[in-house]
């Protein structure tokens, strides 16, 4: 074999390996950045459906706490919203926030409170009752981000 076409055939072959190292890399590197593009819009909109849901259940534990009748559309849409997380979220995520639904329907079947319980419920913590589903969707939320990210 002609040594010349020995070396048109390395330097040809050394392109060849050298383009399709260069194209891999940039596959590689384009998945990766819409990876983590996703991944961030996936945690906005499961942060915008929590935050949602922790604003709906607020409103409906303080009614059930100061009445004894329940108001039905409200707690339908908090059951959408659970609904919503079964698809999304995790079962740990949908399992606290089906708790926490039941736990203010069982709420309008107690006693109203006085604003002396009230103050008694909240130096006690008793208030405190999205806590359980706060981290389990904190927990979530940091699987969600990728390690450049994570600084929880």
């Amino acid at each position: 074999m002609n040594t010349a076409y020995f070396s048109a055939f390395a330097a040809l072959a050394g392109s060849v390996i050298g383009g399709l190292t260069t194209f891999g890399a940039a596959w590689v590197t384009q998945r990766q950045q819409a990876n983590v593009q996703w991944l961030l819009q996936e945690k906005t909109r499961r942060q915008e459906l929590y935050q949602q849901f922790i604003e709906e259940a607020s409103k409906i534990y303080v009614d059930a706490l100061m009445h004894d009748q329940a108001a039905i559309p409200p707690l339908v849409s908090l059951y959408a919203s659970i609904n919503k997380m079964r698809v999304v979220s995790t079962p740990a995520v949908a399992e606290r926030a089906d708790k926490l639904v039941r736990m203010i329907v069982d709420t309008y079947f107690l006693p109203n409170k006085t604003l002396p319980e009230l103050r008694a419920m909240t130096e006690s913590g008793a208030l405190d009752f999205l806590r359980e589903f706060s981290e389990a969707c904190g927990d979530e939320l940091d699987a969600l981000t990728p390690a450049v990210f994570h600084h929880r």
